[in-house]
């Protein structure tokens, strides 16, 4: 079966995220993917009311980016030093954001938390370890709480920066617990036709996605209508050879969710007719490997 289907927020604008979030309801996964910086700011409060009215949702949301009305706020808490900050994954902040995301959406435990492209980080790559360790303990913490189900990364350039990798995310998740049983199990990154690196080591059988699946991780494709340019990209005759009579948006969406190693696609819209033409290919057979392979050819090929 293919990758199930969830509510990715990014480009979803603010009097439409409501509207999409109780769409993402009648989905079988029911999981919502979200982040403090969204709509301005917004996401988080707009959220609520919705999961308030539906409580078998799930929820995921992130810690790093910060608007300008949260970085103020992080100064005067004195988790960050300036005012001036966009991104910071150090602890004081991450447990900060942690706790206001919960009070914001109204839930006393969170289903997941991202740390958001921590291939932001300025500073060189032991430094980078250090920051995510640090940031793992606080997030660790909070998993014995109970105000976190589980935690991981989600990035968009990361492992093709080679600005970490899985085995030393579980290395530093394991040194942050102090045992092998971490909470670090949950991974997002790009899939897609367009950014169709991860998708082509996963096909494989290596690469991120499969170094996380063979861990017992989830990985959550994200962007995999690439922002929507890919219902321009795309020709129906590569939606012919994915899947025949699907649409271009469809057969796309079916690509990605059909990743070896994926579990869930974060599908960005409130429109009726991109859920639809989802859920048509959602839980259906899997794309085989070789479709895929030929397909990605394909479009590699020169013009």
């Amino acid at each position: 079966m293919t990758a199930s289907l969830a509510l990715g927020t990014y480009r979803i604008p603010g009097d439409e995220l409501a509207t999409a979030a109780r769409r993402a309801a009648s989905c079988p996964s029911g999981w919502i993917d979200t982040a403090p910086n969204y709509c301005q700011g917004r996401a988080h409060r707009l959220l609520a009311p919705v999961l308030a009215d539906h409580p078998q949702l799930h929820i995921a949301t992130k810690a790093g980016f910060l608007t300008e009305a949260a970085a103020h706020a992080a100064c005067t808490a004195g988790v960050i030093p300036t005012a001036k900050v966009r991104h910071s994954m150090a602890p004081g902040f991450v447990r900060w954001q942690t706790a206001r995301s919960r009070t914001e959406l109204g839930r006393d435990r969170l289903d997941a938390v991202f740390l958001h492209n921590p291939e932001r980080y300025q500073g060189d790559r032991h430094d980078l370890a250090g920051e995510l360790r640090a940031a793992f303990a606080v997030l660790e913490e909070a998993a014995y709480a109970q105000e976190v189900a589980a935690y991981g990364v989600a990035t968009w350039s990361g492992f093709a920066q080679d600005a970490f990798t899985v085995p030393l995310l579980d290395r530093l998740a394991r040194e942050a617990a102090g045992t092998p049983e971490h909470h670090l199990r949950v991974l997002q990154l790009p899939v897609s036709l367009v950014m169709d690196t991860h998708l082509g080591e996963a096909l494989g059988g290596h690469g991120p996605i499969t170094q996380a699946a063979d861990r017992g991780w989830e990985v959550h494709a994200s962007a995999p209508l690439h922002g929507g340019e890919l219902l321009t990209l795309a020709t129906s005759e590569i939606a012919a050879l994915l899947k025949e009579g699907a649409s271009v948006a469809a057969a796309c969406l079916a690509a990605a969710a059909s990743c070896p190693g994926v579990g869930k696609v974060l599908l960005a819209t409130g429109r009726t007719a991109h859920w639809d033409d989802a859920l048509a290919v959602a839980g259906a057979p899997v794309i085989p490997p070789s479709t895929l392979r030929m397909v990605l050819d394909v479009l590699a090929a020169p013009l």
